[in-house]
């Protein structure tokens, strides 16, 4: 038997392992129902088993491909593979720094305006370039800021705005882009959760000079760790490639050599002629690239992202269907002109409900539904950012309610429709008992 009648028996073998048989039948009460996860299938086995038999250990033939899909998804120029989303936001933030772009460069002391109820990822590489985040509330209801907020927050030290689509829910990202553009500001796109979303019919992450994305398992598609930088600049993507691949001038992928037929012909700074330009650096740069095995994971999850997102819708509106009307609760509600690719659904307990959300959540999570904080909170909050340089616009009214009393729960396309209405039955018996011992 040949090598290649070997691997076919072997990827057969793969196809057919079913861990499902050793899966407990849903259990209300016992059987744990996750916020997020991820969503696999025996493909996905397979490509993983693949990659590895063949020894795919770095970034090569899948990882092109993959970012190659990822460029026909979204419609754009260039991708480039990292080794998590928080790593593709530190790209796309380092990126707009560089030196190489004269006058358009941020420099520290600058200001990007970002929502203070949000994730440390899209905030940090703010802080860790020297510049100066501005952090402007959000919407009840919607979770993201709005256009006169970001509007406000721009002072003559503005350079560029960074800011994430909350739970797979677009922000006016179109309006925004139009002021970023009136102000000959850069406007980054953190479309972490919102893969496939789309506003005014544009797909999420088209709309800025960078668009970011995980992999995470928690996201719409998994690699286990790993995301992606997206630009169809052309300047700003060779910047990200240089960021990312330990700025280094050169360009060769690995295991190749002399892409530009001149390796020994480049007088670069102060080296001498004919310096290897494999070993001439341009930038302050990083190791953040991806392997192989995540991208052909990343291929096959790649394929059903427009099944994932039906999932994701389908069960965000049986839950915001079972529990219209609910009192005490404030329901979520998709931006108009939005159609969002569900991260979560999104609950805040009202002022004057007669239950608290520590109360909620401790049921929930008494019967194995699992719940969690809507990230941050109000950033500023936090310890690690007591003592940075800072500004805040306007108030963190809303920040503030959301670190007290919201909260969400899952509809990733692994739950079951039998799981979302154990889900809204166990709010529902919660909040009207919680009703009716207050009456």
């Amino acid at each position: 038997m040949s090598a290649g009648d070997d691997k076919e028996q072997i990827l057969e073998l793969t196809r057919k392992y079913d861990r499902s048989a050793v899966t407990e039948e849903f259990v209300p009460g016992v059987t744990p129902i996750w916020p997020s996860g991820a969503a696999l299938d025996e493909s996905d086995r397979v490509a993983l088993v693949a990659a590895a038999l063949d020894m795919r250990i770095a970034a090569g033939d899948a990882a092109r491909e993959f970012e190659r899909g990822l460029t026909k998804f979204f419609g754009l120029r260039k991708a480039h593979l990292t080794n998590s989303g928080s790593s593709a936001n530190l790209l796309a933030v380092s990126a707009l720094c560089s030196p190489q772009l004269g006058d358009r460069r941020l420099c520290p002391g600058d200001e990007v305006v970002t929502v203070a109820a949000g994730f440390p990822t899209t905030v940090n590489p703010i802080i860790q370039n020297g510049l100066i985040p501005v952090f402007v509330d959000v919407e009840l209801g919607t979770y993201n800021t709005t256009v006169d907020r970001v509007a406000a927050a721009i002072s003559p030290r503005t350079r560029a705005i960074a800011i994430a689509h909350t739970l797979g829910n677009p922000y006016p990202v179109a309006e925004i882009a139009q002021l970023a553009e009136d102000h000959g500001l850069l406007l980054i796109e953190d479309n972490c959760d919102a893969v496939g979303s789309t506003y005014q019919g544009q797909l999420t992450g088209t709309f800025g000079h960078f668009a970011t994305v995980s992999f995470y398992p928690a996201h719409h598609i998994a690699t286990g760790e790993g995301g992606c930088v997206l630009t169809s600049d052309l300047r700003l993507a060779r910047l990200v490639e240089q960021l990312r691949d330990w700025g280094r001038d050169c360009w060769c992928e690995p295991g190749q050599d002399n892409t530009c037929f001149k390796r020994f012909a480049y007088q670069l700074g102060t080296l001498p002629e004919g310096y290897d330009h494999k070993y001439i650096f341009s930038e302050i740069g990083y190791n953040l690239k991806t392997t192989d095995l995540q991208a052909a994971l990343g291929l096959s999850q790649l394929a059903k992202l427009p099944e994932f997102g039906e999932s994701r819708r389908r069960n965000w509106n049986r839950l915001r269907e079972s529990l219209d009307g609910l009192p005490g609760l404030l329901l979520p509600e998709p931006t108009p002109g939005s159609d969002p690719s569900w991260f979560g659904f999104v609950l805040t307990v009202l002022p004057d409900a007669p239950f608290s959300r520590r109360e909620l959540v401790a049921f929930l999570e008494g019967r194995k539904i699992g719940t969690r904080r809507l990230f941050g909170g109000n950033l500023t909050r936090h310890p690690a950012y007591i003592g940075r340089d800072f500004r805040i616009s306007g108030d963190l009214e809303n920040a503030d309610i959301i670190t007290e009393n919201t909260f969400w729960v899952g509809v990733y396309p692994g739950l079951s429709l039998e799981k979302i209405d154990y889900v809204a039955e166990s709010v529902r018996e919660f909040v009207l008992d919680g009703v009716r011992s207050g009456d």
